[in-house]
C-alpha cells in the first residue's frame, strides 16, 4: 500500500520502482512569485553524470543550503540558482549560479529511500554568498517556552519551479508558490496509513493547490512578522496526482536541527 501511494517527488527516485510514477517538478495552481518575495529559495540542477534533474532548496546562511536527501543521493554535482525568478534567463538581474562538486554534498547517513526516512541533505557552497534584496537566508525554527512549535494549523508557504497542473508536461521557467495550512499530524497519519512519522510535517492541499513532483527539497516556510522560518523541506506526495487533495509531506526541520548544526560546525 505504501509503495502504491507514495511517489517521491523526483524522476530518478520514482524510476527505481515500477509502482511509482515518473515525474517532474511543479507547484500545482500556484501563484507567480514576485522579485524578492522568496529570497531564501534555491533552485538545484542536480547532475548524475550523463543525466540531470531539478530540485529545490533553502538558503540558511552565507554558505549552506538545505534540501532533500532523495534529490542529492548519488549526485556528482549540483548547480545552485540563487535570486532567480526565471531559471531560463541567465542574464536575469541579481541571479547567481554556483557549481558545487560532490565533496560539497552531505546526505543524511540514515536516509532510507524505500520509506523516505531522514530525507534531508545539506549543500556547502564553495563561496561566500552576499545577501541582497533577492538573496537572503531563511531562519531556522526557534523554541517557544523551551519547546519547538508543531506549527499545526498555521498558514505556511511552499515554493518552487515547474508544471502548474497534473496535465502539464513542461517545467515552468518561473517561480511559483502556494500558501496553505499545516495539517495536524494525527490527521495526516490517517491519510497516509501510518507512513508519516513525527519527523515529518504535512500541508493541506485543498482546491488543487500543492507542491508536487520535483519540488523536492524546496522550502515550507512560516512567516511571523518580518521573519521567515524554515519549518519543512518538500519530501513526497501521492502518485495519484497532485491535485487530488492528498496531503503533501515535508521533512520536519525541528527534528534535524542538531544534525544540521553538527555538520555546519564540522565544515566551518
Amino acid at each position: 500500500m505504501m509503495k502504491l501511494l507514495l511517489c517521491v517527488l523526483l524522476a530518478a527516485s520514482c524510476a527505481a520502482d515500477s509502482l511509482l510514477t515518473e515525474v517532474d517538478p511543479f507547484i500545482t495552481n500556484g501563484e507567480l512569485a514576485e522579485v524578492g518575495q522568496f529570497p531564501y529559495q534555491a533552485g538545484l540542477n542536480v547532475s548524475f553524470g550523463n543525466w540531470s534533474t531539478w530540485c529545490g532548496g533553502t538558503l540558511i546562511s552565507h554558505y549552506w543550503i538545505i534540501t532533500a536527501a532523495h534529490c542529492m543521493d548519488g549526485a556528482e554535482s549540483v548547480t545552485v540558482y540563487l535570486g532567480a525568478i526565471d531559471i531560463q534567463n541567465a542574464e536575469e538581474e541579481g541571479q547567481q549560479r554556483i557549481l558545487v562538486q560532490k565533496s560539497g554534498i552531505i546526505v543524511h547517513s540514515e536516509y532510507t529511500a524505500s520509506t523516505v526516512v531522514n530525507d534531508i541533505s545539506l549543500i556547502r557552497l564553495p563561496i561566500f554568498v552576499s545577501f541582497t534584496d533577492r538573496i537572503r537566508a531563511a531562519n531556522l525554527p526557534r523554541r517557544l517556552n523551551g519547546v519547538y512549535p508543531t506549527y499545526e494549523s498555521v498558514r505556511a508557504s511552499a515554493s518552487g519551479w515547474g508544471r502548474d497542473s497534473d496535465a502539464s508536461e513542461t517545467v515552468s521557467p518561473v517561480l511559483r508558490y502556494v500558501e496553505m495550512p499545516v495539517m495536524p499530524y494525527a490527521i495526516c497519519r490517517m491519510y497516509w496509513s501510518g507512513a508519516v512519522s513525527e519527523k515529518m510535517i504535512c500541508m493541506s492541499t485543498t482546491s488543487g493547490k500543492s507542491t508536487c513532483h520535483g519540488d523536492s527539497g524546496g522550502p515550507l516556510v512560516y512567516k511571523q512578522g518580518n521573519s521567515s522560518y524554515l519549518i519543512g523541506s518538500t519530501s513526497f506526495g501521492t502518485s495519484m496526482g497532485c491535485q487530488v487533495g492528498f496531503p503533501a509531506v515535508f521533512t520536519r526541520i525541528t527534528s534535524y536541527l542538531d544534525w544540521i548544526l553538527e555538520h555546519v560546525i564540522a565544515h566551518t
